[in-house]
């Protein structure tokens, strides 16, 4: 609460208590003398310049007695001195126990002075004005006990709101995580916070009265300075983006802001510098774009970024009536690749591929990778057909050579590429994309190695595809999968010895489906686990009934899919199919393709093992046709070679496939295998097998592959003539 009671009122309370008796009656005032009025003169001058108040307090009547000039007069005659005299103003209640401590203490004479900064109600309003007070006892008693004091006043609210904001600010700009600085009209260091020297390494010792200059990179010419101190003298800001040298010579992107503020004179100009160390912050920005627009395996375009930049393509052709291609790129048995040879190998194989296709197209087109072993090229400006062509041939001829991947590591890969063109096609990127791909599917599906350029037409296979693979699933549980059987002829004992398991696929919406085309989407699908489950337990029920008919000594080949042999478990499933069947293990033999096998040689031949531990053969299939090694070949647990149709069609008409086959039968000799030729067509090739020693064969010579109950009826009577014809 506000105190009613002024502080002098107080004092002359303790002052005069038990010690108070009555004053002579004062005579009255004797006129003033001219030494009087020069002081009184002197003294309107004085208030009047130094704008303080005077004050005068009677301890023992308890009144005071105020003075000042008037702050409204212009020049010395006019002024005119203000008088009041009555209670002491009112002090806040907050300051009066130490204005009064500081009082007692000049009072019992243990200062020399009083002196006070606190709140007054001067005007009686209730409006409190910092005050700064000085006086001392003016008059004594005989005693020695205060009897008047005195002093002068001066209103100092401005100067403290003045020294509380500068206190606020000092706070402010000391606790800043931003450096700021503040420059002298000349651009030299007056002050920094602590933040600054945190963030350049310099001290305040180190730059006050140095220029500002001391921070400039070489990275920006003369002229971006310039053109900031010109913003500043006509704007009285500036802000932006530069490049500052740190203590230690590290550069740093600072973002600045520099304010134009005057100084306490109003005549100069001081300038506020803030500057923010924003290096990290763009390096976090600049990653964040990269990863948004590029592959951080190859640094090729990504998606996003193709998208972006085949969009403009087609916007420049479109006003410059021009062609844009785009080739959709994809590397042939990658997967197989990558499988074998572990995923690190194959980020590898695919950097030194996309080296390889952006050195070939040239670094005026976009090469863009989208997934996996999926590369994207988009050429712009092309003339025709033919040019896309042959750019697509180019980067065919370009992975004939090996892919360097490592130290004296080389891999040959192929593509299969599929081309689109802008506007004979589509008219946007993502027809235009989708185009491209349906036509590299064709060119798969024609052998790989290849390029193809979309028709409409590929759409249609694309949705054929697409409802037969629909179809496929449907399949089993419809009873539309059955197996046909081709015999298998011993040439050294002149019969029938087995036969090899091939699976048909009659359609209730297709008809009869080709393995070519079903066997293959089966195996993208996966559906193929199934399906070769499902194939390998109906030949062995099927074996195993004729055994029981007699036959006890035929025996049977099936064929393994690279994704039933990849999923490590075919063993058991082997193991599993055998108990539910009771056929004897040595009556079955598992068929793989020399690719198959070679993917993963060593995972592969862990897989083999365990199969062979259960007393099945093993067989390869298509020997020669593959990469296989040969030291890999013989550390597999083979038993059976299969030498294929390719070097069996043209025996008798071509050396080198004679040579090559009676090559193959006498490494498998040597090996301890069983040497079997399929497609076997014409009694000449028949007889060049067994003047070489193949130990058997099967094909269309022998017979066509028949439904179980007609090859058991074929093997029934399999005998003196078809011995004669074979001998003959």
């Amino acid at each position: 609460m506000l105190v009613a009671l002024g502080l002098l009122a107080a004092v002359a309370a303790i002052a005069t208590r038990r010690y108070w008796r009555p004053q002579p009656r004062v005579a009255p005032e004797a006129p003033r003398t001219e030494s009087q009025r020069e002081r009184d003169e002197h003294l309107k001058l004085a208030l009047w310049a130094s704008g303080e108040h005077f004050w005068d307090y009677d301890l023992v009547h308890r009144r005071m007695h105020r003075m000042r000039a008037d702050e409204n007069a212009t020049h010395s005659a006019q002024i005119t001195l203000l008088t009041r005299q009555g209670d002491v103003p009112a002090i806040h209640e907050q300051d009066m126990p130490l204005v009064m401590q500081r009082l007692r203490s000049h009072l019992q004479g243990d200062t020399p002075l009083f002196m006070s900064e606190h709140r007054m109600d001067l005007a009686g309003t209730g409006h409190w004005t910092w005050v700064r007070a000085r006086g001392r006892v003016v008059e004594r008693d005989a005693d020695g006990r205060p009897l008047r004091i005195a002093g002068t006043a001066r209103d100092i609210t401005a100067s403290r709101n003045a020294e509380y904001e500068h206190r606020i600010a000092s706070e402010v700009m000391r606790s800043m995580s931003e450096a700021v600085a503040v420059l002298d009209w000349d651009y030299n260091f007056v002050a920094i916070n602590q933040a600054f020297t945190r963030i350049t390494g310099y001290a305040d010792v180190e730059v006050i009265g140095r220029q500002v200059t001391l921070l400039d990179s070489d990275q920006h010419e003369k002229s971006l300075f310039e053109h900031m101190r010109a913003q500043l003298d006509r704007d009285s800001r500036w802000s932006g983006e530069v490049w500052k040298v740190r203590k230690d010579g590290e550069e740093i992107l600072c973002k600045i802001e520099t304010n134009v503020v005057p100084d306490a004179s109003g005549q100069r100009r001081l300038y506020v510098m803030v500057l923010n160390d924003i290096t990290e912050q763009k390096r976090a920005e600049q990653e964040l774009r990269y990863l948004a627009n590029y592959d951080t395996l190859t640094s090729l375009p990504n998606r996003s970024l193709l998208s972006e930049r085949l969009s403009r393509a087609i916007v420049r052709a479109r006003r410059e009536n021009g062609r844009v291609a785009v080739l959709f790129i994809d590397l042939d048995r990658f997967k197989d690749i990558n499988d074998s040879l572990g995923h690190a190998t194959g980020d590898r194989i695919l950097r030194a591929a996309a080296a390889r296709v952006q050195q070939t197209v040239g670094a005026q087109h976009t090469v863009a990778r989208l997934s996996g072993d999926e590369f994207t090229v988009v050429l712009e400006d092309i003339a025709s057909f033919e040019e896309a062509e042959d750019i697509a041939e180019q980067i065919i001829n370009a992975f004939r050579l090996p892919l360097s991947f490592g130290d004296r590591l080389e891999l040959a890969v192929s593509p299969s590429i599929g081309i689109s063109l802008y506007p004979d096609h589509a008219q946007v990127p993502t027809d235009l994309l989708k185009h491209a791909d349906t036509a590299m599917y064709q060119a798969k599906a024609a052998g790989r190695h290849t390029y193809q350029v979309y028709s409409e037409a590929m759409d249609e296979k694309t949705r054929h595809r697409a409802i037969l693979a629909s179809a496929l699933r449907r399949a089993l549980e419809n009873n539309e999968l059955s197996l046909v059987f081709q015999p298998r002829l011993s040439l050294t004992r002149q019969r029938i010895t087995g036969a090899e398991a091939l699976m048909r696929w009659r359609s209730k919406e297709f008809g009869d489906v080709s393995p070519s085309q079903f066997i293959p989407l089966a195996e993208e699908s996966g559906q193929i686990l199934e399906i070769g489950a499902w194939a390998l337990r109906e030949a062995c029920l099927t074996l195993r009934g004729w055994h029981e008919q007699g036959l006890t000594d035929l025996t049977v080949a099936v064929n393994v899919s690279a994704l039933q042999l990849q999923r490590g478990d075919l063993s058991d499933v082997v193991a599993q199919v055998l108990g539910e069947t009771g056929l004897p293990a040595h009556c079955l033999e598992l068929e793989l393709t020399e690719s198959v096998i070679m993917a993963n040689p060593e995972k592969n031949a862990d897989t083999l093992r365990a199969c062979r531990a259960l007393g099945v053969s093993i067989a390869i299939d298509d020997f020669g046709t593959g990469y296989s090694s040969l030291a890999y070949l013989k550390r597999l647990p083979l038993t059976t070679l299969k030498i294929d149709q390719e070097f069996v069609g043209d025996l008798t008409h071509d050396s080198d496939d004679e040579a090559i086959t009676s090559t193959i039968i006498n490494m498998g000799h040597s090996l301890s295998l069983n040497v079997i030729a399929e497609g076997v067509e014409t009694a000449a090739q028949l007889q060049f097998l067994r003047d070489h020693g193949c130990d058997e064969v099967q094909g269309y010579w022998i017979s066509h592959a028949l439904v179980a109950d007609e090859c058991l009826r074929f093997i029934r009577e399999y005998g003196v003539d078809h011995a004669i014809k074979v001998a003959s």
